[in-house]
């Protein structure tokens, strides 16, 4: 029976099946585009942070609720990551902005081992770089609250808050998977997303940090210092982001047909992709 077809928003068709392998190379566009992605995740989620956590927060005496006020920071955080999948630049490289997120599609052959790589260098270089503005622009704040560096909550182990974050992780790339795997679907994956994250800053924030992403993690506890516990963040989203895999793997009439969060086929792209994409 020949694939349905489904028409793009450019009204381009979209025919699940032909598939376009990742290609290598030397990326730069894409790899600006994760560098950029990434830094504006961080400028605008951890600047959230200080706003409504920093101890001159203007938030604070409007909303008293420590789990309000983390929700409401999780929508900032979450909402940031989403906007940048649906600008140009996310069109392009795909946002993934995470190097857990560009792990698990490598494992489904749509990312090369150029490109993973590059989309990795390029995602902690963009979290670095926005640690460094946000450590000038936020000064005795974000000094107080260490830069946002995401650290074990109080009598909660390491190992406790690895595991953790590897449960989120997978939930969170999982998500990306199944979302992806559909032409129906595939254009709403910001939106999960959003939804997801928020809900994960909200509830696991107290425990973890909510994380879920190297980078994120990496860009503070370097430049704050906060090292101690930055194991927890390097091997709690890669173990989770593999977990996901794993548990993916089993259901073998569905696939990401796309690595990229948001499609759009007037974008070129590097990326493998059942999907057209701009030439």
């Amino acid at each position: 029976m020949p694939q349905p077809l489904v028409t793009g928003r450019a009204g381009a068709v979209l025919r699940p099946g032909a598939s376009v392998p990742a290609q290598g190379g030397w990326h730069w566009g894409p790899w600006a585009c994760e560098f950029l992605g990434t830094a504006i995740l961080l400028l605008g989620g951890l600047s959230a942070v200080f706003l409504d956590f920093g101890p001159s927060s203007p938030i604070a005496p409007h909303l008293a609720s420590h789990s309000a006020r983390l929700l409401l920071t999780g929508l900032l955080f979450a909402g940031t990551g989403s906007l940048v999948a649906l600008s140009p630049l996310g069109r392009r490289s795909g946002a993934h902005l995470n190097p857990a997120v560009t792990l698990a599609f490598w494992t489904q052959h749509k990312v090369h081992p150029h490109d993973l790589a590059g989309y990795v260098i390029s995602q902690v270089l963009g979290a670095l770089a926005a640690c460094a503005v946000l450590r000038v622009a936020w000064g005795h704040t974000a000094r107080v609250l260490h830069l946002g560096a995401t650290q074990p909550g109080h009598g909660f182990t390491p190992l406790d808050a690895a595991t953790l974050e590897m449960l989120m992780t997978a939930s969170l790339v999982l998500m990306i998977f199944l979302m992806t795997s559909s032409v129906r679907t595939a254009r709403w994956t910001p939106l999960g997303n959003w939804l997801l994250v928020a809900t994960l800053v909200w509830q696991g924030a107290p425990y973890t940090g909510t994380s879920l992403n190297p980078a994120r993690s990496i860009g503070p506890a370097l430049l704050a210092p906060e090292l101690a516990s930055l194991w927890v963040y390097l091997v709690g989203p890669f173990a989770g982001a593999l977990l996901a895999v794993a548990v993916f793997a089993p259901f073998r009439g569905i696939h990401p047909l796309t690595a990229k969060l948001f499609h759009d086929p007037r974008y070129p792209s590097t990326l493998g992709s059942d999907l057209p994409t701009g030439g």
